[in-house]
């Protein structure tokens, strides 16, 4: 019996000794269970008054608890009751279905199910029985085109953002959480991501400009020139929404909430394995891949593209556009006149390309050729070899 009193005495001193802990309603703490009897889960919240906390809430799928006494969780404070301190994990199921007012004061995440599809939005069931209406732009960070598919017959976490009518008028917000826990895994990722370090992530969005990836909780652009080494006219014929993709970080701006990734950098650099075939004056057959006013680019291996200028395209014909004498796609024999591998440039020219220094030099030679011909042939020839060497000389003019 003395043993018992003392332990009694002990308890209680202990209880006596901890500061007295006032909380307001919705705020959030870090709670141990130090008890379950039945329906009540309690909890040492730091404070004199004991926690306590409804064990529906913590149930698996099997109707099993998923908690032992030890374990740390965080909880939300709703309020103050005979000396008990009434904590949850989220409302809106089981006894804490009550509490929805509670909820909206304290900020206090709930949990409801996407009902059904309406104007504007979506019916959200809170607590089995109590209607909510969550807009379209307020059920997740990004619009999406078949919402109905995505979110219907689904259990979500909301916020409660309006309470009015003693609950008959209720307007909840997903986004509003999922930007909440955002802004913490974005406080996060700014102590660990670095310029320059290869991450992995999931591509969120395909735009014509680029692609949304996210990396743990916060989105960066891949811009389309980043994609890929080979000239990338459309995304989607590479990617896909939901793919997992390594990228590099080439640049963080916090305070502009920008971050810029590259798909390019993790993959192989092919000018390495093509710098040896580049060498001025060889000869290479290429796929003609872009044709623009002022000259057409060549694909000579995927991801090395190399320019011929149009003066050097129409065989000695001036022309207004690549297009009067190519089409894309077509295979072109080329010769390789200047590579910068520092820039990743090549010029090139068609194989059978002449430059008219060279065309005027090989006329030079013909003429030579044909004038000592005419002396060495009989005068009969006279007049047909006078008009030939006026015609080569009237063409040099």
């Amino acid at each position: 019996m003395s043993q018992d009193t003392d332990s009694f005495a002990a308890l209680f001193q202990e209880i006596e000794s901890k500061p007295i802990r006032r909380l307001t309603p919705g705020q959030k703490i870090t709670a141990t269970i130090v008890g379950i009897s039945g329906e009540s889960i309690f909890l040492d919240t730091g404070g004199k008054s004991e926690g306590i906390l409804y064990s529906s809430e913590l149930l698996d799928e099997n109707n099993e608890l998923k908690a032992a006494e030890g374990d740390k969780i965080d909880v939300y404070f709703l309020k103050a009751s005979r000396g008990e301190q009434l904590f949850t994990t989220t409302l809106g199921s089981g006894k804490n279905a009550a509490h929805l007012e509670e909820a909206f004061r304290g900020a206090i995440p709930v949990e409801g199910l996407v009902k059904e599809e309406i104007k504007g939005g979506f019916e959200i069931t809170l607590g089995g029985s109590v209607r909510a209406f969550c807009p379209y732009s307020q059920m997740g960070l990004r619009r999406l085109e078949d919402a109905g598919a995505e979110y219907l017959n689904r259990h979500m976490t909301f916020l409660v953002t309006k309470f009015e009518e003693n609950g008959r008028n209720i307007v909840v917000s997903a986004r509003a959480l999922l930007e909440a826990e955002r802004e913490e895994r974005r406080a996060a990722l700014q102590e660990t991501l670095q310029e320059g370090q290869t991450v992995s992530g999931t591509i969120t969005s395909i735009r014509d400009f680029g692609a949304f990836v996210d990396i743990g909780g916060v989105d960066g652009l891949v811009p389309i020139s980043e994609i890929g080494w080979s000239r990338v006219e459309n995304i989607n014929d590479y990617y896909a929404v939901g793919q997992e993709v390594s990228v590099v970080i080439k640049k963080l701006d916090w305070d502009a909430d920008r971050i810029s990734l590259s798909i390019k950098e993790t993959l192989a650099d092919p000018w390495e394995k093509a710098a040896a075939k580049l060498t001025v004056g060889s000869i290479l057959s290429g796929t003609v891949v872009r044709l623009t006013p002022f000259g057409a680019f060549v694909t000579l291996e995927p991801g090395v593209d190399g320019l011929v200028h149009i003066s050097k395209l129409g065989k000695g014909r001036r022309i207004n556009h690549p297009r009067e004498v190519l089409e894309e796609g077509q295979e072109l024999e080329v010769q390789v006149e200047n590579v910068d591998l520092a820039e990743k440039r090549i010029s090139l020219a068609p194989s059978d390309y002449v430059s008219p220094e060279e065309d005027q030099n090989k006329e030079q030679e013909l003429l030579k050729t044909f004038k000592k011909d005419t002396k060495e042939q009989p005068t009969s020839f006279g007049t047909l070899g006078d008009l030939l060497q006026a015609k080569l000389s009237e063409k040099s003019k």
